[in-house]
């Protein structure tokens, strides 16, 4: 059978940019019978994420992230449809996903590395299995349950950098339903502030490109701050840490501003915050969402029952057809997106 796939054309390198000609689109084949315990399956939708940039590199520079290889098809999170199946749990017809969906039209995987959606569970919005619902909602959940020492009733004060983004816009919603008493987003353009005070709830946006951080924050959070859900690293980080209160905890989700650069991870804080850090105990560890996944399930049908209550607001970006892929890449480490970065692959 013939059929597309998107695979690594070429490395940015390592403090490099990534752009979309470092991906090519190409034809293959696959066979045209499958084996007992697989099936094959027609892709739907794949999702495009900031961690990618690392897989890229020759060295991930993480002990669980595979790089791409160059010419070898490209994966990652994504949503099929069951068109023939020889394993004994899923059946023509099913909505499956895994965490490395191969960048393909259609693909002969092992059934038992896939997982069954219901569609019912997102009011039919299947992508959202891949975003909210997905590993960038448990992302945000569960990095706030963990490491964010929420609790209802205590008056505190959330702030989100890259709130704009996939996990950012879930991470100050799930902040609020959790307990936050208030909530501050930082975004770069006026259009995403808006749409996080508008459309998401939180209190206040500050966009980074404009004005003076530090006097916003001061005014936004006159308190200080006391959780940090961190997206973004570097100067706005050291600016949100240099305001947190003792005892106050930063969820380190990602460094996306440091991705381009050849630099450990998580990225050293300068000596200044760093002092200011240890001197009013801040806690600054690292979260990795799959070493919680015995909670998966029980907080994928939290996220789905936020969603069908309508107390998660859900943005997406979608980029139309498998050719697009690299562009939607390049766009997404370029900050421009609102919201989770999917490519359509089929209908």
């Amino acid at each position: 059978m013939i059929i597309q796939r998107v695979v690594l054309n070429s490395r940015p390198g390592k403090n490099g940019v990534p752009v979309a000609e470092n991906f090519r689109l190409e034809q293959s084949t696959i066979a045209d019978m499958i084996q007992v315990g697989q099936v094959r399956v027609r892709t739907l939708y794949l999702s495009v994420d900031p961690y990618m940039r690392c897989r890229m590199n020759e060295d991930t520079g993480s002990d669980y992230l595979l790089p791409w290889q160059l010419s070898e098809v490209a994966d990652g999170g994504g949503i099929g449809v069951v068109e023939e199946s020889k394993h004994h749990n899923l059946a023509k017809g099913d909505f499956v996903t895994s965490f490395n969906w191969p960048w393909q039209t259609v693909a002969i995987l092992d059934g038992s590395l896939l997982q069954k959606l219901d569609p019912q569970l997102v009011n039919g919005h299947l992508s959202y299995f891949l975003g909210a619902a997905g590993i960038t909602g448990l992302t945000a959940l569960l990095g706030i349950k963990e490491k964010g020492h929420v609790a209802v009733g205590a008056n505190q004060t959330m702030v989100v950098s890259g709130a704009a983004g996939a996990c950012g816009s879930m991470a100050g919603q799930i902040g609020r339903l959790e307990g936050c008493s208030r909530v501050v987003g930082i975004a770069g353009t006026d259009e995403k502030c808006s749409i996080l005070v508008q459309e998401m709830g939180f209190d206040a946006a500050i966009n980074y490109k404009k004005g003076d951080v530090a006097k916003q924050l001061r005014e936004l959070c006159p308190g200080g701050v006391d959780v940090y859900f961190d997206n973004v690293g570097g100067d706005i980080s050291d600016t949100v840490i240099s305001q947190m209160n003792q005892n106050s905890h930063i969820i380190l989700c990602g460094q996306i501003s440091q991705y381009n650069k050849d630099v450990p991870y998580p990225p050293p804080l300068p000596p200044h915050i760093e002092k200011i850090q240890k001197e009013r105990n801040i806690t600054r560890e690292r979260f990795l969402v799959l070493n919680y996944m015995d909670k998966q399930e029980a907080s994928v049908l939290q996220l789905c029952q936020w969603i069908q209550e309508g107390k998660l607001k859900v943005r997406e970006t979608v980029v139309e057809g498998l050719a697009n892929i690299g562009a939607a890449f390049q766009s997404l480490m370029s900050g421009g997106n609102i919201g989770k970065q999917i490519v359509s692959v089929s209908k």
